[in-house]
């Protein structure tokens, strides 16, 4: 049977206070951030700049106080490739997670998904980008037939996340707000990746991008362009001026609660409300409530430096745990507050055997999962925990968290318990009970076993693990080398199989629900840095790379594809169970702890904000989840 999901946005027509279309709107209701263009009719009034049907977020219902306008806030930034973090946080998307990672409507009024093929997506009547142009199908047919069915601009074939078997779907318009997308299979990845921290592009301002188009572009004028913006070609041009990601043009319309002001390079980023942004709170307030937010872009290694010094209002990125004594220490200084969220990865940080290593020996043994165990159990993760986190994160291995629904106890105790003496029996097991005078083990060609553990160098929470974990091995029989490189050279070495083993974070999404991609089990990327090659063979489609030769591996690349199969919620989250337990039994990635703390710190006088709240980059964007366009001044910092 074809299961058919319908989802309704705010269905409240603007009968809130003051807001019926024709009736003077009050002045109560209009931000004082917008009186200036508002009396010099640069501005429509708040009834014609919202949607017919806004999206209202129940503040009260969510526990939270409904706001004021006005104020700017001030955020720390390590470049201004950070300027993405508003696209982010904003967290405007056709559809969107809730706090509890139910999707809903968000732009779009209402959809329809029948048997994961089939999607309906009705447009909110009166909706408009930033520049005041309306949101209608045409922008959806522009973004498909121009852009993304554009050989110029999509060299490389349609994203994965578009196809379903490898084929993509029927585009319709159905009228002027309706549009529709066909797969003749189901693609259970459309709606999660359209609410995703870099979602896929569907949607683009046609009426502003066409001048940027060879099709809809007058050639004498599209040669003036290219030369005005410095483009090598019409392609370069259209991409440079259509990022949504990371918001570097100005004059891109956009969907999201601020747009930005300023063009690259500055030093100081300035973002202002959209004046057309479709979210009301319960008393008729056009979010957001912040008139400004302001990112300065400062050098990674000091801001948590400035930010204890009271020049951040908002600070999440740039500082870590380590900095927690620091900045609530700050609390008696400034009128700041700093709380502890819980992080979403699968374990903070990660040993990585590299599967796909060059040196045949290694390679050999890290494919021996007797090898994997026993390097694992070899931890001590409660004296880690103690030392490093001060007993506040969970020892386990690197799997996924209990505010999961998919969550079983046993993923997170599988090979995690400390037991160096099973461990000594595995290694013997596996071919390492040769040991040189100084009780290290020796490999069957006759090298010690030194394993050398690369990171990007980035922080030094990952040497203090490591330190630790050099003093667990080396009990026994293994030598443990640090080596610190830079992010760019750390990735390339590990595609090119120099990387023996690595260091980074866990499972990137440690709060799945049964509807998101269980691909982050099983080799499906080259940022995978236990086995990139078989990663990037699957990326590429076959066309890099090797298919993967571990039974196990291939067994959960058999077990993704079912996943994408089947349109039966109790399916789905059996084969994510399988996973887990397949991945967890296997140690693919050897965790130390995970439901490790963030500092969030924000100004005493901002309201709003969780106290408590997960905080990872997927599925829970930052702060995005949690509606920073509901943040509201007290009073002015």
């Amino acid at each position: 049977m074809m299961r058919r999901r319908t989802f309704l946005g705010s269905m409240v027509a603007l009968s809130l206070p003051g807001l019926a279309r024709g009736q003077a709107p009050a002045d109560t209701l209009e931000p004082p951030f917008l009186h200036d263009r508002l009396r010099a009719a640069a501005l429509p009034d708040i009834a014609d700049r919202l949607p017919k049907n806004p999206r209202v977020i129940d503040l009260a219902a969510m526990g939270r106080k409904p706001g004021r306008y006005g104020g700017d806030i001030r955020m720390l930034v390590g470049s201004q490739r950070d300027t993405r973090l508003m696209t982010i946080n904003g967290y405007a998307r056709l559809v969107g997670y809730d706090e509890k990672l139910n999707l809903h409507p968000d732009v779009l009024e209402s959809f329809t998904a029948e048997g994961d093929r089939v999607f309906t997506f009705k447009i909110r009547e009166g909706h408009r980008w930033s520049d005041g142009s309306y949101l209608t199908a045409e922008d959806f047919r522009y973004a498909w037939e121009d852009v993304i069915l554009d050989e110029d601009l999509r060299r490389g074939g349609l994203p994965r996340e578009l196809l379903a078997e490898g084929k993509p779907p029927v585009f319709e318009v159905v009228d002027t707000y309706t549009v529709r997308y066909t797969w003749p299979a189901p693609n259970p990845d459309f709606l999660p990746k359209l609410a995703a921290p870099q979602p896929i592009v569907v949607v683009m301002p046609a009426k502003y991008l066409k001048q940027f188009h060879e099709k809809h572009q007058d050639a004498n004028r599209l040669s003036a362009l290219i030369k005005q913006y410095r483009a090598k070609h019409w392609r370069d041009l259209h991409t440079k001026m259509s990022r949504s990601y990371r918001p570097e043009n100005p004059d891109l319309p956009t969907l999201d609660p601020w747009r930005n002001t300023t063009a690259p390079p500055s030093e100081q980023f300035v973002f202002e409300r959209n004046p057309f942004f479709h979210r009301v709170d319960e008393n008729g307030l056009q979010l957001p409530y912040l008139d400004r937010v302001i990112l300065n872009v400062s050098s990674s290694e000091i801001i948590a430096a400035k930010t204890g010094a009271g020049e951040s209002d908002l600070q999440f990125t740039g500082i870590d745990f380590t900095d927690y004594a620091f900045l609530k220490d700050s609390e008696s200084r400034y009128p700041v507050k700093v709380s502890l969220w819980t992080k979403t990865q699968g374990s903070l940080v990660s040993l990585l055997p590299n599967l796909n290593s060059a040196d045949d020996g290694w390679r050999k043994l890290f494919q021996d999962v007797r090898v994997r165990r026993a390097l694992s159990i070899a931890i001590d993760r409660t004296e880690i925990n103690k030392a490093v986190f001060y007993g506040l994160a969970a020892e386990s291995a690197d799997s996924i968290l209990p505010e999961s629904p998919l969550f079983e106890p046993r993923y997170r105790s599988a090979w995690s318990q400390h037991d160096p003496d099973l461990a000594n029996r595995l290694l013997d097991e596996a071919g390492l009970a040769n040991r040189d005078d100084d009780g290290f083990r020796m490999l069957p060609d006759g090298r010690m076993a030194q394993i050398i553990v690369e990171t990007a160098g980035e922080s030094t929470l990952e040497t203090d693990v490591l330190e630790l974990v050099t003093d667990h091995w080396r009990q026994i029989g293994i030598s443990l080398f640090i080596k610190t490189s830079q992010r760019d050279i750390f990735r390339n070495r590990a595609m090119a199989g120099q990387i023996m083993m690595s260091m980074w974070s866990g499972l990137d999404n440690g709060v799945p629900t049964a509807d998101m991609n269980p691909g982050m089990l099983a080799p499906t990327a080259d940022e995978q840095l236990q086995w990139p090659v078989w990663g990037m063979y699957y990326l590429s489609n076959g066309q890099k790379g090797t298919p993967p030769d571990l039974p196990e591996a291939v067994r959960l690349v058999e077990l993704l594809e079912d996943w994408k199969k089947t349109t039966v919620m109790a399916e789905r989250r059996a084969v994510w169970s399988k996973m887990l337990d397949l991945y967890s039994e296997q140690v693919f990635s050897i965790g130390i702890v995970n439901a490790s703390r963030q500092p969030v710190l924000r100004s005493a006088h901002l309201r709003n904000v969780p106290d408590q709240g997960l905080y990872g980059f997927d599925p829970t964007c930052y702060l995005g989840v949690y509606k920073p366009d509901t943040f509201w001044l007290e009073r002015e910092a």
